[in-house]
């Protein structure tokens, strides 16, 4: 599904910790460019972990997760509102803005568009066996795809905070690597691309050169049992796993410095990040 101009579409997940490096951030802005100039449309969706944990600490609140996802309790989504929309949101629209992208910052509180209920106490990956109860933490029920679309249709670069709303105007932190899948499922989008300030899956966390290139669902699991992939990246590979069933064509975690490493995305080159394939 595309605009009018029936380019293909790209959705890109982006990390908070994006901006708090310029090279990381520089990178993100020639890569989203690259993707322009080779006739893709995009959307991305951002998180903002260590500004809202740097948030929870000026309130004195903790910060509290399991298997790599946050527990919100009613304080914690204040700092969240204010880190992911008044801080990250702003910031990253401005330095697209100053990069020549016609970005456009909302929340999926916006027109609804990202619409979520409460998550019910669950069992985790990587968290034992007992539910977890993630407090103001939403799962998404929809997407308002037509809004979407409008917005690329008008020429702009959705920048979108991951927020959801509910029915009764409730708001929900929700996990941007989730979102980011529903988005690009919602709009059948060709491609999802997952940065990370690592660039990838690596065996050796401190070893650039042990990269996987390539991951299946199979080795997804047995990476997961070994510990290679743990925390934030469980529910990164996880949701982005769900996507090889529905068809999307480019899918991988890589990173956004790394010049060309978008492109790679599309052009299904193993030279930068790591790629999802079914087999």
């Amino acid at each position: 599904m595309s605009g009018d101009s029936g380019d293909p579409l790209a959705v890109v997940k982006v990390g908070g910790e994006i901006l708090l490096d310029a090279q990381q951030l520089d990178g993100l802005i020639n890569n989203i460019r690259d993707l322009a100039d080779a006739g893709w449309q995009c959307v991305v969706l951002h998180g903002g972990g260590a500004q809202v944990s740097a948030l929870q600490a000026l309130h004195k609140l903790p910060v509290r997760q399991v298997g790599g996802r946050r527990i919100t309790s009613r304080a914690d989504l204040l700092a969240v509102k204010q880190g992911l929309c008044g801080q990250v949101n702003v910031d990253l629209v401005a330095a697209m803005i100053g990069g020549g992208l016609p970005a456009f910052g909302c929340s999926g509180a916006s027109g609804k568009l990202i619409q979520a209920v409460r998550r019910p106490p669950r069992v985790i990956s990587g968290a034992g066996p007992e539910p977890v109860d993630f407090g103001e933490v939403g799962d998404v029920v929809a997407i308002n795809v037509d809004l979407l679309l409008g917005l690329i249709q008008l020429q702009q670069v959705p920048v979108i905070a991951s927020l959801g709303v509910g029915q009764q105007g409730e708001l929900y932190n929700i996990n941007a690597d989730t979102t980011a899948t529903q988005i690009a499922s919602a709009v059948q989008a060709e491609a999802l691309i997952l940065t990370t300030t690592v660039g990838g899956i690596l065996t050796d966390i401190e070893d650039p050169a042990s990269r996987i290139a390539t991951i299946t669902p199979e080795s997804a699991k047995q990476l997961i049992k070994d510990g290679v992939i743990a925390d934030g990246m469980i529910p990164k590979v996880e949701e982005a796993l769900q996507l090889l069933h529905r068809g999307i064509k480019h899918l991988a975690i890589t990173s956004a410095a790394h010049k060309g490493s978008f492109l790679n995305v599309i052009n299904n080159s193993t030279a930068s990040g790591t790629r999802f394939v079914n087999n």
